[in-house]
């Protein structure tokens, strides 16, 4: 006699997680990395080729000079992106270090600590008591929530330092790249390079609104007002001392 086989699961048996909603991955820190190394490439950039086009070289100089900061602005993003993430989780694991040493020395304090803890986040006084002192029978898990609930930060969702450095220097470039387009398609008008980096800043400023819940237009517009703050200043520092040199 054969078994009935077992009802297809419906979605509404399943959690709200597992089908509701999705959240997206935001610990690895590529995001941050890669949106800032944009936003730098194409308004460093943009703002360097402004300065020196308004000091009025030639399209030669100009190119020259836009390859150049897009070197060396990217390698620059990638070392300190590197260096700063690497120091934030060696700072990390050296607090990690210290909460792993108060366990061993003080276990009974670390313990109430975590039980007044749990009643800070709404649990009563004998369920936050049971909860802890189970939480504290395996150390590492202990350690684990301990460092949780001090110091706001997952043990297993460091940022990765190579991710953020390869994230930076390759949308630095992409960024940096944009405003040289006209140049190196044979065009030498600067208001081109200038009109392409504006351009750039607003598709830039879209596509992060994509990440969240913000709107894209709202978000293009708010990054080309802050890049042409910057643009227009370089600008007027690269006219000043084009007519100095000039005179």
């Amino acid at each position: 006699m054969n078994e009935p086989s077992a009802a297809p699961q419906r979605d509404d048996d399943r959690l709200p997680h597992e089908y509701d909603h999705r959240h997206s991955d935001v610990s690895g820190g590529w995001l941050r990395a890669a949106t800032f190394g944009a936003m730098d490439g194409l308004v460093s950039n943009t703002s360097l080729i402004a300065g020196v086009g308004a000091a009025s070289v030639d399209a030669h100089t100009v190119v020259l000079t836009g390859v150049a900061g897009l070197v060396a602005g990217a390698f620059s993003m990638a070392l300190g992106e590197y260096t700063s993430v690497t120091t934030q989780n060696e700072q990390f694991a050296a607090e990690v270090n210290v909460e792993r040493g108060a366990l061993q020395r003080h276990p009974e304090a670390e313990l109430n600590e975590l039980t007044a803890q749990f009643v800070s986040m709404g649990m009563t006084p004998e369920t936050a008591a049971r909860a802890a002192a189970e939480v504290s029978t395996d150390t590492e898990r202990a350690l684990d929530v301990h460092v949780t609930q001090e110091l706001g930060i997952d043990p297993d969702a460091e940022p990765s330092p190579y991710v953020a450095a390869i994230s930076s220097f390759a949308l630095f470039s992409v960024g940096a790249l944009i405003p040289l387009i006209p140049y190196l398609l044979g065009f030498s008008s600067l208001t081109a390079g200038l009109l392409t980096g504006c351009a750039g800043l607003l598709l830039v400023g879209a596509l992060t609104a994509r990440f969240t819940a913000r709107s894209a237009w709202r978000a293009a517009i708010r990054q080309l007002i802050l890049g042409a703050i910057a643009i227009g200043a370089t600008y007027a520092v690269g006219s000043a001392i084009g007519v100095g040199i000039g005179g």
